[in-house]
């Protein structure tokens, strides 16, 4: 069981996550407190769950060998190595093409979930959190490479998890991308194929999840890319924002905190 009363937040240094209401949560992080990733559960990231991001395909996604829009939710794995919390520094592997910056709101599994029918879906749900799912762009959707999207660190996740209580409209919440002095990046979780309830149900038709994993309701169609030297903050409903600095490959060598 992953249950939490309020906001789940892992101050970095500390042994173990905090459960604070959202005023506590909210001071800690004003003092520039740098957090470990909240969850420690397997991270699914979902493809092609944006309805710009499928229209965008055009007559592709009728072409060979698929010949029709997928079925079935696409995933792709975040591994460990990718995880990373608020205020992490991400190297950037190729800075001519940078990195691609997706905020996907990110559900948090409460309890061992098989064969959930809609209708259930949130009885399964502990809470929400935001992850800033990262990639080397590239063009590949149907088949993920892990080379351009299982880097060290490229799935940062955070600051927080908010208890599924205090989020009222998990579907229609607004998206935005802050990169440095740029125009912002806006989206909303409506534009989603499937919503909350229906990917939940989708998933563990064929896969169980267990507590504490965690599915991203998918990447933005367009969503901005930043490069070394870029910080990025990201913001979904009224969760507490998340920060994400990129440098270069160099100074992100070594063991990591």
């Amino acid at each position: 069981m992953f249950a939490l009363a309020d906001h789940l937040l892992h101050p970095e240094g500390e042994a173990l996550p905090r459960d604070v209401d959202a005023r506590a949560a909210a001071a800690l992080l004003a003092r520039g407190m740098a957090c470990r990733a909240p969850v420690r559960g397997a991270v699914y990231g979902t493809l092609l769950n944006d309805r710009a991001a499928l229209a965008a395909l055009g007559d592709a996604v009728h072409a060979a060998p698929y010949k029709a829009p997928p079925q079935a939710p696409v995933l792709y794995l975040k591994p460990r190595n990718t995880l990373a919390g608020h205020r992490a520094r991400v190297g950037v592997p190729d800075d001519a093409l940078g990195v691609e910056v997706g905020a996907s709101l990110g559900i948090v599994v409460g309890r061992t979930a098989t064969r959930v029918g809609v209708a259930q879906a949130f009885d399964y749900i502990a809470g929400y959190t935001l992850v800033a799912d990262l990639s080397v762009p590239h063009a590949s959707v149907y088949r993920p490479s892990v080379r351009f999207r299982a880097r060290d660190g490229f799935c940062v996740v955070g600051p927080v998890v908010v208890a599924s209580h205090h989020v009222a409209t998990p579907d229609n919440l607004a998206i935005r991308v802050q990169l440095g002095s740029r125009d912002a990046f806006t989206a909303s979780t409506a534009s989603s194929v499937r919503n909350v309830a229906q990917l939940v149900a989708d998933v563990t038709d064929f896969m169980t999840l267990s507590a504490g994993d965690v599915i991203t309701l998918g990447v933005p169609h367009g969503s901005p890319v930043a490069h070394i030297g870029d910080t990025a903050t990201l913001s979904i409903g009224a969760m507490p924002p998340l920060t994400v600095s990129f440098v270069g490959p160099e100074e992100h060598e070594g063991e990591q905190p």
